[in-house]
């Protein structure tokens, strides 16, 4: 029962001490159980872990604590909701042997998808000045918290031995896997980036949904969902911008013919995550970022393959071939981008100043 949190709580937390809560279930709840906490004035959100998609909840814990620590000194131009710290001085409560976290409410409206392009602007400013604003934050200090989330190496490799066996393969599956092979190139490009980029603190999961924008939609009020953060490099958090708002349509999408990149948009995330970074930005990052856009299209796109592959053991599918879809759409939207590389890089020397 949801109401047997309540004694614990307010033996867990002293801002819940000697009040009356009242706890409900709050949205999906999709990956942690995640729960409304109010006294009648105030609200607080409580999230239930899930250790069977994090299997390291100490390692996102201290990973928000050296931001918490970093926050005390350094304002950002809007909230970055960290755990509340317990009685004991932890951001992970125990409860009933399971883990939880305390936050405090943000009142605010989430995007599933940008309705102009402003709105694409403002989120790729916010996921800019949040880099700048962790600069002096150690990348390596922050610890994995999935291991190897973005190594694009890895996950090419991790492809090609669970399609050893082509023979199994339908035509329209080995025409894919075919297409994710001779991205080998772009592997090899990326693995050439790994000593020139500087570690940043990095959300990894810049998604439009993971920030919360004011009621009237014009400013970002919040960036939330913080258990990827770790470190990573400015293409990731670029690159996933690019491949979530600029496309056309959802990577759930089955309409082949009108899966393509919208430049208008990869123009207002260029301005906007510049905007952020430019103060930080070496001249192999700045570079780097123009081809983010592929580089997560690809990981995603190998990411999906590989599990329709094995099983549907990782991703959620309403249908059996739904992963491979979804590879499909990633492979179109890719083909995009790579057809428009000369005019992304246009895009890039005018928006940076820089010459590619």
């Amino acid at each position: 029962m949801i109401s047997d949190l309540i004694p614990a709580l307010s033996k867990s937390y002293s801002i819940l001490e000697n009040q009356t809560l009242n706890v409900k279930p709050l949205g999906e709840g999709l990956i942690h159980e995640t729960l409304l906490v109010e006294n009648g004035t105030d609200k607080w959100v409580l999230q239930g872990f899930n250790e069977a998609v994090f299997n390291f909840p100490e390692r996102i814990d201290h990973n928000l604590s050296l931001l918490s620590v970093h926050a005390k000194t350094h304002p950002l131009p809007f909230l970055l909701p960290l755990p509340i710290l317990n009685n004991s001085g932890n951001g992970l409560a125990e409860i009933e042997g399971k883990k939880y976290r305390l936050f405090d409410f943000v009142k605010g409206t989430t995007l599933q998808h940008v309705n102009d392009s402003n709105q694409a602007y403002m989120a790729a400013l916010a996921y800019g000045e949040f880099a700048t604003w962790g600069k002096d934050v150690s990348g390596d200090e922050m610890q994995e918290t999935i291991p190897n989330f973005h190594r694009l190496d890895l996950r090419f490799e991790k492809l090609i031995l669970a399609s050893k066996d082509k023979n199994s393969l339908s035509r329209a599956e080995i025409e894919v896997l075919d297409f994710y092979l001779s991205q080998e190139h772009l592997v090899d490009w990326y693995l050439s980036q790994l000593d020139r980029l500087p570690l940043r603190v990095t959300h990894n999961d810049t998604k439009i949904n993971n920030l919360i924008f004011s009621e009237n939609l014009e400013k970002v009020d919040a960036l939330i969902d913080l258990d990827t953060l770790m470190g990573g490099f400015l293409m990731y958090d670029f690159g996933d911008l690019a491949r979530t708002v600029a496309c056309s349509l959802p990577e759930t999408s089955t309409q082949w013919e009108a899966i393509h990149q919208i430049p208008e948009l990869f123009e207002e995330l260029l301005k906007g995550y510049w905007e952020g970074v430019k103060e930080i930005a070496t001249a192999e990052e700045a570079k780097s970022v123009l081809f983010g856009g592929e580089i997560m299209t690809l990981i995603m796109g190998l990411r999906f393959f590989t599990d329709h592959l094995e099983g549907n053991i990782y991703y959620r599918v309403a249908y059996p071939e739904q992963n491979f879809h979804r590879a499909k759409n990633q492979m179109i939207f890719l083909q995009s981008q790579q057809e428009n590389r000369e005019l992304l890089k246009n895009t890039w020397e005018k928006v940076t100043g820089l010459q590619f």
